[in-house]
């Protein structure tokens, strides 16, 4: 179904999420109108719907979504529900996907080929030109490079993208696509508007915060086809990201360049990156 005004104001319920959301369809066989019309002892009903969520989505109040929704699609954002086509096939497969995607850019969510890059916000120089070197010579064989737009390694590889002749990236937000973060990166996230896509599974003017940041790693892995991790410590989310990919079953790459998170990975499964790397 179409992200419609139930479906966008169902989505934004906190601690609703995909798993819950799919739930309650199955529970009231795919019918917006009846969840909507559903009293709180029969939304209770559903595995996963509590109190605070059945009080959520009865103070739902859909001529107050409207105005929002219309002011949204005015400033250029698209709202992807999970089951149209322009929704990335990959995070389907997420046991947690986001019901709705709130995009702008007008580049295809779907690729061939794709490669996230992640790393450290304070990478050395040299990681810093391994990313956009790397991030270049792949978006120059057509291949999507998907980061988080965060300083440092993201940033490097968004840039490197960007610079190959028709390359394509996309930025996956912890924040709303609307609110900018960091603000450093505005600029840089004009010129992604221009070549690629910024996309984020909260409502396009929300603050960035720990956890959208955390949450959004599930989706930069998610739509990749394989995840590079060019420079990180034993912790952050670089880390979180590469994990993910391993759980979610992708192929994980790291430069071997005895950065402890790097070496960590290494000993959970992922693979040293060379020269070859076919994507």
């Amino acid at each position: 179904m179409p992200a419609t005004p139930a479906w966008v104001a169902l989505s934004m319920v906190e601690f609703l999420g995909g798993r819950k959301m799919r739930a309650l369809l199955d529970h009231f066989d795919g019918d917006l109108n009846a969840i909507m019309r559903a009293d709180s002892v029969h939304l209770r009903r559903v595995p996963g719907i509590g109190e605070k969520i059945a009080a959520s989505i009865l103070a739902i109040d859909l001529m107050r979504i409207i105005p929002l929704i219309e002011r949204w699609q005015s400033e250029g954002v698209r709202l992807i529900a999970w089951d149209e086509p322009d929704y990335p096939s990959r995070l389907l497969a997420l046991d947690d996907p986001p019901p709705t995607l709130y995009v702008r850019g007008d580049a295809p969510l779907h690729a061939e080929k794709s490669v996230a890059i992640v790393g450290t916000r304070q990478p050395t120089p040299e990681s810093a030109e391994a990313a956009r070197q790397i991030a270049f010579a792949l978006a120059a064989r057509g291949i999507y490079i998907i980061s988080g737009l965060a300083h440092g390694i993201d940033a490097a590889a968004h840039v490197g993208a960007l610079a190959a002749p028709n390359g394509i990236t996309l930025a996956v937000l912890g924040g709303g696509v609307l609110n900018i973060y960091p603000p450093q990166n505005r600029a840089l996230a004009g010129a992604i508007l221009k070549r690629g896509a910024l996309i984020s599974e909260v409502p396009p003017f929300s603050e960035s915060k720990p956890t959208f940041l955390v949450a959004r790693n599930r989706l930069i892995s998610g739509m990749c086809d394989a995840l590079l991790v060019v420079e990180t410590s034993a912790e952050g989310g670089a880390m979180h990201a590469a994990r993910r990919a391993l759980e979610q079953g992708r192929r994980v790459y790291v430069i071997d360049n005895g950065a402890s998170g790097n070496l960590a990975l290494l000993d959970e499964g992922a693979q040293v990156f060379s020269v070859g790397f076919e994507g």
